[in-house]
């Protein structure tokens, strides 16, 4: 039997941060929906189901015959959109904001309200409607985080047409890859997009994109920033031409809820793109129920924002879906966090009252960088939620976070999920956790995780000291919003997710982790992300977590690299604050030590570079593959999704 070993870090034995009296008794969640779903898992998602409004009621709940293709209230009917607008406008709730969107552009800013809403998705379901699209049919959706593009990809649900949203910094060779594989027959985009200040074109890359399809009819473009575009009369067409005339009246379709909902492209992937397919109920359910209860949102008073883009998962669930199914107001920001000025989120928040505000670690590890100063001049008084989504978080970024957001006293919803979970699966309940910066914590109600050893046997929480034993994180049983398969390749979905543990019929997810002492669990990342240092195995995130406990660090990624003596040896790559004491030679030093007093001797890395940025893709993710081609001298592989390519001379000029 082989269980991989990580050296413990003293994150374990973290203090834990309970919940006040006052946030748990107004909380949506109590202890009591662990009791629930233990008792009887199925009624349990059904009575989420019945949150919603079906026009046909199901039966059954889960037929799990064919695994791993699972089917979720396979006899019900409903329609997406109408669960997300028109049964609030109906509730009377028509006049409640919907979204409040902010422009990059200083003071360029919009408010819809739900009934607002319902008009411009059904004028645009019955623009689309006139253009051929029936459903079935795919719509790629290739725009910057403007109305519109919540507007597009409601409309398609509306009418059972499936939406592949293309982040909008892809390029035109990345989004031709999707168009051909969904063989999309409509494009929506915009004339361009505004980043720091400057427009940019999107039009162009997708004029490129379509130059060969077979399958695009038509392209729909939405006119954001005025920039000249190229123009193909009967194929291009302008929203405002299009959409602004059609009639606001539609009645929409109630479609199965196994209804393919949307394809969503998993980034960093090579070869072939991979299509992650999700339906409509169990989707819409999980979705729905998750955003209630993690966020713990009050529909008539909350402000919640999603600092995402809706070219990710989770835009799609926690900005589209989740949201405007629980009737909730919330932000929409187009822009970059840092422009105009670093103050433009701060700015935001006080603006307004936001009262929920979910964001990725980078994004928290950003502002650390910045200085607290910048927050402090603003009231955040309104926040009274926090949460983190995106790769783990580290301790101290947590800790800063729940200090400087939120007054040390705002809870901290540090959620697990993935592209083809769907929506969230391991989080703590903010009413009812003991929250332990770093961790997850333990699976939602409803929802069965586990850590296993390579032979499939579960591991056993962990100690306060020595080693401790790490493993792979597995979904062992079926669960709403989970995806149906990959695009036009069943196989491939078999393979990818399902055959590391196809005897027991469990999902995994590709990620390490490890219990706490208290049966918490702590994802470690990618299992691929743990090196081999003289026969013991130490995961990056965790290398990572003690640079960053250190007082001058404000970022830092680490990688493993060949060795001829150990096999493998550990090179970070730091960034350090403006506040950091000493040269960098110093520094390095200091960190060297502290890496071996927070982990283990074995820890310290080979090499540690102080370097002024780190490579970055466009969802704010560290490219450690690249990097390693740094360290291991190699010429870089692909820099295309980066957001600036350039910081490479910046670093190699550091080593």
């Amino acid at each position: 039997m082989t269980t991989l070993t990580f050296m413990a870090s003293n994150d374990t034995v973290a203090p834990s941060y309970p919940p006040s009296a006052a946030f748990s008794e107004q909380a949506n969640a109590s202890a009591a929906l662990y009791d629930e779903a233990e008792a009887d898992r199925l009624a349990f998602w059904t009575t989420q189901a019945e949150r919603l409004s079906w026009a046909k009621p199901f039966t059954e709940v889960l037929d799990w015959s064919e695994a791993p293709f699972a089917k979720w209230f396979p006899d019900g009917k409903l329609n997406v959109a109408y669960n997300c607008v028109d049964r609030h406008v109906e509730a009377g709730n028509g006049d409640r904001v919907a979204i409040h969107w902010v422009g990059e552009p200083v003071d360029d800013e919009r408010t819809i309200t739900y009934a607002q809403l319902k008009d411009e998705v059904s004028k645009a379901a019955n623009a689309l409607t006139e253009l051929g699209l029936v459903a079935g049919d795919r719509v790629a959706i290739y725009m910057p985080m403007v109305p519109e593009a919540i507007v597009a990809m409601l409309a398609c649900a509306r009418l059972g047409a499936m939406h592949s949203v293309v982040f909008a910094g892809y390029s035109a060779t990345a989004l031709k890859a999707r168009i051909e594989d969904a063989e999309a027959k409509l494009v929506i985009t915009t004339d361009g997009q505004f980043r720091r200040g400057k427009a940019a074109s999107l039009k162009e890359a997708v004029d490129e994109a379509v130059k060969e399809s077979d399958s695009v009819e038509h392209i729909l473009v939405v006119r954001r920033t005025g920039i000249d575009v190229e123009w193909t009369e009967g194929r291009d067409l302008w929203w405002h031409d299009v959409v602004d005339r059609a009639s606001t009246d539609h009645t929409p379709e109630a479609f199965d809820s196994e209804h393919p909902l949307f394809l969503l492209y998993t980034s960093g992937t090579t070869g072939k793109p991979k299509g992650i397919l999700h339906t409509t109920g169990g989707y819409l359910t999980q979705s729905s129920y998750t955003h209630f209860n993690v966020f713990d949102v009050k529909p008539e008073t909350d402000v919640y924002w999603c600092t995402a883009d809706i070219g990710w998962v989770t835009g799609h669930t926690y900005i589209v879906y989740g949201p405007l199914s629980n009737g909730v107001t919330q932000v929409v920001y187009e822009g970059t966090p840092t422009s105009p000025t670093e103050h433009r989120h701060f700015e935001i928040i006080e603006k307004c009252g936001v009262t929920i505000y979910y964001t990725a670690p980078t994004l928290v590890r950003t502002f650390m960088k910045l200085g607290r100063q910048i927050a402090a001049e603003h009231d955040l008084s309104s926040l009274r939620l926090l949460g983190s989504v995106g790769e783990p978080i580290n301790p101290e970024a947590w800790r800063w976070y729940r200090t400087v957001f939120g007054a040390d006293e705002t809870p901290i919803v540090d959620t697990w999920w993935q592209t083809e979970t769907g929506s969230i699966m391991i989080s703590p309940l903010p009413g009812v956790t003991d929250a332990k910066p770093g961790s997850a914590m333990t699976p939602l109600p409803g929802i069965s995780a586990m850590i296993v050893d390579d032979d499939g046997n579960k591991l056993e929480p962990g100690t306060d000291h020595g080693e401790q034993a790490s493993g792979y994180l597995v979904l062992d049983k079926p669960w709403p919003s989970m995806l149906r398969g990959i695009w036009g390749d069943p196989e491939r979905f078999k393979e990818t997710y399902w055959s590391r543990f196809a005897e027991q019929g469990w999902y995994f997810a590709g990620d390490g982790a490890r219990y706490g002492k208290d049966g918490e669990i702590w994802v470690l990342g990618r299992i691929d992300d743990v090196m081999n240092i003289s026969g013991h195995r130490i995961s990056t995130a965790e290398v990572e977590s003690a640079l960053v406990g250190h007082s001058g660090v404000a970022e830092a990624a680490v990688v493993g690299a060949t060795d001829e003596q150990t096999g493998q040896a550990i090179c970070a790559f730091v960034i350090l604050k403006a506040s950091a004491h000493g040269g960098a030679e110093t520094m390095v030093e200091e960190l060297r030590a502290e890496v071996a007093k927070e982990i283990s001797p074995i820890a310290r890395p080979r090499e540690i570079h102080v370097v002024p940025e780190l490579p970055k893709t466009r969802s704010g993710k560290i490219m450690r593959r690249l990097l390693r081609d740094v360290a291991e001298g190699r010429e870089l592989g692909d820099t295309s999704t980066l957001v600036d390519p350039s910081v490479f001379e910046a670093i190699r000029a550091s080593k």
